[in-house]
């Protein structure tokens, strides 16, 4: 089913039981907003609690059925996919709503707006839907999928709302956090006794004396303590953080990134081909689709161990040992859609004394000029945090992205976009290393 057999707005077709992908796709452009994929799991038209909203910053359903996998970007269109495995879906789950919410703007500025369902297995289309008549809306209700006599469907929704991604959740019940993100209430500690037991009533022979205390032959009462109060869930926090030069600095902790994996994408495009001879560089400059960066971190343990973890000697690091830190792989295909990727295991984060993330240009350019490139640190729990890196105006090939420190058991994230210029016969992870004073000893590497 492609674009010229979309679906009419209220219409409805079958969709296998099985593993699905839906694709939220729009043509990028300047001054277009961003927009973001989301999915409610229902019950007679509501969630059951919070954990059935599942987007960027709650991206897996505890049943597993529904999954956010991100944006792409390339050749001009962006796509933000959620993964839906029907066959997982809850019994009580009734529908499964598919929306999108905007940032930057209504959908009326989103050209080319479409959500579509494909077959997991095969990759084949099996619905689709294209937006023609957003105006106002933040947020959007693009298609839904629905349980009808045992058998799943979807249908194309295509009605929004004002209000944006807040007004969407808590339109089907979801707490919402406030923007500020401050610090949860701690419960009073007890400090009265636990409440008394009932006396024992002890039955005794009328001649007997008075019984005043409990004879060694009976076994002690043993009353459990009372179990602690349950504390509500955290609310829902919908806000995401972007560092800027004016707020170059987050703490983890205060933004729920404190256990699980934190996934640190760098995703870049090439704004020109090629450029000129630049009055600032003196030189002329040459992107090639063949673009190379090495996504790379040096590391410093709390037990003073220091090291580098990058594609260059096949220092991949490992994510359940030291260095707790591990580049996914090494995307050689320039421009692409999704970038390079390292994790960093926040289940120790009490083993690291500082982290710095930074990227190289491996070949393709001769440096970072006419380079958009954005940074996006994305924990298991809690708000992704993305900068962008700015316009490079330096002969550079190498450039400190974010500087990640360990202050009294918080880690916090500092945005550095430091574009750097080696001395003739330096590398560039020497460069880095000299900058931040890690005193690493380095050897040549190929990878």
């Amino acid at each position: 089913m492609g674009a010229d057999m979309s679906m009419p707005k209220g219409s409805n077709v079958p969709v296998p039981t099985t593993a699905l992908r839906v694709e939220l796709g729009w043509r990028s452009a300047p001054g277009v907003p961003d927009a973001d994929a989301s999915a409610l799991l229902l019950v007679s038209g509501r969630v059951r609690s919070d954990g059935d909203f599942v987007f960027y910053n709650q991206p897996v359903h505890s049943s597993g059925a529904v999954r956010h996998e991100g944006k792409r970007s390339e050749g001009g269109q962006v796509t933000d996919t959620l993964l839906v495995d029907l066959a997982r879906v809850e019994p009580a789950i009734e529908t499964v709503v598919l929306a999108a919410s905007t940032d930057g703007g209504p959908f009326g500025k989103v050209p080319g707006l479409y959500i579509r369902v494909l077959d997991g297995q095969r990759g084949t289309e099996v619905a689709r839907y294209d937006s023609a008549d957003a105006t106002v809306e933040t947020a959007f209700v693009l298609g839904e999928f629905y349980r009808r006599q045992g058998a799943w469907k979807f249908r194309a929704v295509g009605q929004g709302y004002s209000s944006g991604l807040e007004g969407l959740a808590t339109d089907y019940g979801i707490t919402v956090d406030e923007p500020q993100y401050a610090a949860p209430p701690v419960a009073p500690q007890a400090t009265a006794r636990p409440p008394v037991a009932p006396p024992v009533t002890m039955r005794r022979p009328p001649t007997a004396p008075p019984v005043t205390t409990r004879p060694a032959a009976a076994p002690p009462v043993v009353t459990p303590p009372p179990a602690p109060p349950t504390a509500p869930p955290a609310p829902v926090r919908l806000t995401k953080v972007t560092l800027t030069k004016e707020a170059p600095s987050v703490s983890l902790s205060k933004q729920g990134g404190t256990s699980g994996a934190m996934r640190v994408n760098l995703n870049w495009q090439v704004r020109k081909q090629f450029s000129g001879w630049g009055s600032k560089l003196g030189r002329a400059v040459a992107m090639h689709a063949d673009l190379d960066l090495d996504l790379c971190a040096l590391y410093e343990l709390s037990d003073g161990r220091k090291g580098v973890v990058q594609a260059l000697g096949n220092a991949y690091g490992a994510l359940h040992q030291p260095p707790y830190i591990h580049l996914d792989g090494d995307d050689r295909t320039g421009a692409s859609a999704s970038g390079e990727n390292l994790s960093i295991n926040l289940d120790h984060k009490q083993s690291f004394r500082r982290i710095l993330i930074f990227v190289t240009i491996y070949e393709g350019a001769r440096s970072f000029a006419d380079l958009d490139a954005t940074v996006t640190l994305q924990p298991l729990n809690g708000a992704p945090i993305d900068f962008s890196l700015g316009e490079c105006t330096v002969p550079s090939t190498v450039c400190a992205l974010a500087l990640i420190t360990n202050n009294g058991g918080d880690l916090i994230v500092q945005r550095e976009a430091r574009f750097l210029v080696p001395e003739r016969g330096v590398s560039p992870q020497r460069t880095v290393d000299y900058t931040y004073g890690w005193g690493m000893n380095w050897t040549p590497g190929r990878k």
